[in-house]
């Protein structure tokens, strides 16, 4: 596929190469770069870093990376709330599904008071709590929504994934979260929300599990695929 210029992805987190999703992106952007002839350049955008839109602006495309707690919160929510409202292709793994679901409690929903209970294990409106159980280097089966933009990254509608987190999504507030626009696309094997879409965006996807980790076994992870695919058909 030829491009008039190349697709430009910011990598938004505090880049550390002792974090195994922070190795893997990287080779799963080339792999799917390799596999669709797309010209895939990507910057880590540190969200200290990250004090207005200016920086966001050049990017087709923004990936908010996992290895939260982040340097800066206030960065990583702005880059997310810039990729929703000015509709750009978003992609969040990990720690970037839980800074999207809190991006969008406090600004969609009006929930001023929502926090990660990482950083403010005391809040009244924790949103992101600790795990029953933690999903620390473990893996797990996914059954996807049959309409999903997942579902149909990878062609069926269902998946083997990979983990590396400690907090999930708050029970007490699901139901309320989970309106008309973003809706739950991906359960694990007991049933507990592992993904999330907007349906009034191009593509918005949030996961829990982290899908680029295929990489590190040779394979082309398709949700990366899928969110490359989006932004160079938002370059047109």
């Amino acid at each position: 596929m030829e491009n008039q210029r190349a697709l430009r992805i910011a990598l938004v987190g505090d880049q550390d190469p002792h974090i195994t999703a922070h190795r893997a992106i990287p080779i799963a952007l080339e792999r799917v770069g390799r596999q669709t002839g797309l010209d895939i350049h990507f910057q880590w955008l540190a969200t200290d870093l990250i004090i207005d839109d200016t920086a966001l602006n050049a990017f087709d495309g923004i990936w908010c990376v996992p290895g939260s707690p982040y340097r800066n919160e206030d960065g990583a929510l702005r880059a997310i709330r810039f990729a929703r409202e000015q509709r750009r292709p978003f992609l969040g793994t990990c720690g970037g599904f839980q800074h999207a679901l809190l991006e969008y409690a406090r600004n969609v929903m009006g929930w001023t008071d929502a926090a990660h209970g990482e950083t403010s294990p005391d809040a009244e409106r924790a949103l992101l709590t600790p795990l029953s159980c933690a999903l620390i280097e473990t893996f797990d089966s996914l059954q996807f929504d049959a309409d999903s933009l997942i579902a149909k990254a990878y062609g069926r509608q269902t998946a083997f994934e990979g983990y590396h987190c400690r907090f999930g999504v708050n029970p007490d507030f699901e139901r309320d979260l989970l309106n008309q626009r973003l809706h739950a696309v991906a359960r694990d094997s007991a049933g507990d929300l592992r993904a999330v879409e907007l349906r009034d965006h191009p593509f918005f996807v949030a996961t829990l599990f982290q899908p680029e980790r295929a990489a590190l076994e040779g394979r082309v992870p398709p949700l990366v695929n899928a969110f490359a695919q989006a932004c160079a058909r938002s370059m047109a």
